[in-house]
C-alpha cells in the first residue's frame, strides 16, 4: 500500500511536514496546499517559501494547483518544474464557497465542456505528469459518470478521489457505492481519499476493496500522527515522540513568523486536531484556545503533556 499526505491549508506547510517526515514518517507522496495562478506569473512569497527544494526534507513532493485558467496552469507548472518538480497535482475537490463561487476546485465540476476544454489544453501542452483530486461532484453523485468520461480521455498520473459532492464538505459518509465504480471505470490508478481517523476505518476500507492499492490521509493524519504506524505495524504513540513532533513545529514557527499571535494561530490550527489524542482534554483545549502570549502557551503545553495521558 502507498500512503499520501493531502494538504491541508494553513497546517501542512515544509515546516510540518518536514517534522513529520523526521518523526513518523511512512508517506510516499507529500502534497503541498493549493497554489493559486496569478496575473503575475509569479509565484507568492508564501508559495514560493513552501515549494523550495532546500525547505523540504520529505521523501517526494507534489504541488497542486488552483485554477480553471489552462494557461496560468501552465506557466505555474513551468515555474516549478524550472524549481526541479516533475509532477503537479490538479485541485478539483476544495468545497470552499468562496474557491467554488469562481468555478475553481469543486466548482469547477459543474462546468464540464469547459473542464474538458481546460484538460485537453494542459496535458497538450505541460510536460509535467499531472495527477487530479476530485470529488465526485458538485450537486449529486451521479455527475461523476460523466465526469470518469472527461478524465479517461487524458494520461492522468493518478486519480485522486474524496467520493463526497461539493455541498457536502465534509458531512455525511462518503459514497463508496461510486468509489466502487470509479475503481471499475477508471483508466488511471485510482486513489482514496477521505474519513481515515482511526487504524480500523483504514482496515474497513481494504476489506471492502482488497484491490485498492493507494490511499491518501489527511485530518486523519493532523488528528494522529501515528496512524499510519499503527496501521503497518500496531506501533503505539508515545508521548514523548507526539512532545518532540510539537516542539520541532513550534520552533520552526518562533524561527519564521514574526509576532506571537501568528505563532500561536498556527499551532492552535494543529491542536484544532490534535487535542483529541489526550484523555479529557476539553478544559485544556479552551485554554489553549484562550492563550494570548507565548509564555502561557508553553505552560499550558506542558501541563498538557505533564498531567495528562494519551488515548
Amino acid at each position: 500500500m502507498k500512503y499520501y499526505f493531502a494538504p491541508l491549508e494553513g497546517i501542512t506547510g515544509y515546516i510540518y511536514r518536514n517534522a513529520y517526515e523526521k518523526f513518523f514518517g511512512g508517506i510516499d507522496k507529500y502534497f503541498t496546499p493549493f497554489i493559486v495562478p496569478t496575473s503575475s506569473k509569479s509565484l507568492t512569497s508564501r508559495e514560493l517559501k513552501d515549494v523550495l527544494p532546500e525547505n523540504n526534507k520529505v521523501t517526494f513532493l507534489v504541488p497542486q494547483i488552483l485554477t480553471n485558467d489552462a494557461n496560468k496552469f501552465i506557466f505555474t507548472t513551468e515555474k516549478l518544474m524550472n524549481l526541479g518538480y516533475s509532477e503537479v497535482n490538479l485541485n478539483l475537490g476544495c468545497p470552499s464557497g468562496t474557491v467554488v463561487s469562481k468555478g475553481r476546485g469543486a466548482g469547477f465540476l459543474k462546468k464540464r465542456q469547459e473542464l474538458d476544454e481546460f484538460l485537453e489544453k494542459i496535458f497538450s501542452k505541460s510536460p509535467a505528469k499531472i495527477s487530479i483530486k476530485t470529488r465526485i461532484g458538485k450537486d449529486s453523485p451521479d455527475e461523476f459518470y460523466e465526469l470518469i468520461k472527461i478524465f479517461n480521455k487524458y494520461p492522468l498520473e493518478e486519480l485522486i478521489i474524496h467520493p463526497r459532492i461539493q455541498t457536502d464538505f465534509y458531512n455525511n459518509k462518503p459514497n463508496m457505492k461510486v468509489f466502487k465504480d470509479a475503481l471499475e471505470l477508471s483508466k488511471s490508478t485510482v486513489c482514496y481519499n477521505g474519513d481515515i481517523f482511526q487504524s480500523n476505518d483504514y482496515i474497513k476500507l481494504i476489506e471492502e476493496f482488497s484491490n485498492l492499492g493507494v490511499v491518501m490521509l489527511g485530518r486523519g493524519i493532523i488528528s494522529n500522527p501515528n496512524i499510519i504506524k499503527k496501521i503497518n505495524s500496531n506501533n503505539v504513540l508515545e508521548k514523548e515522540v507526539l512532545k518532540k513532533f510539537h516542539d520541532a513545529i513550534y520552533e520552526e514557527y518562533q524561527d519564521i513568523l514574526s509576532g506571537e499571535k501568528n505563532v500561536l494561530f498556527k499551532m492552535k490550527e494543529i491542536w484544532f486536531y490534535m487535542i483529541h489524542l489526550f484523555k479529557d482534554s476539553d478544559k485544556f483545549a479552551k485554554k489553549i484556545r484562550k492563550a494570548n502570549r507565548l509564555r502561557d502557551y508553553e505552560a499550558i503545553i506542558s501541563a498538557l503533556f505533564g498531567e495528562f495521558d494519551l488515548i
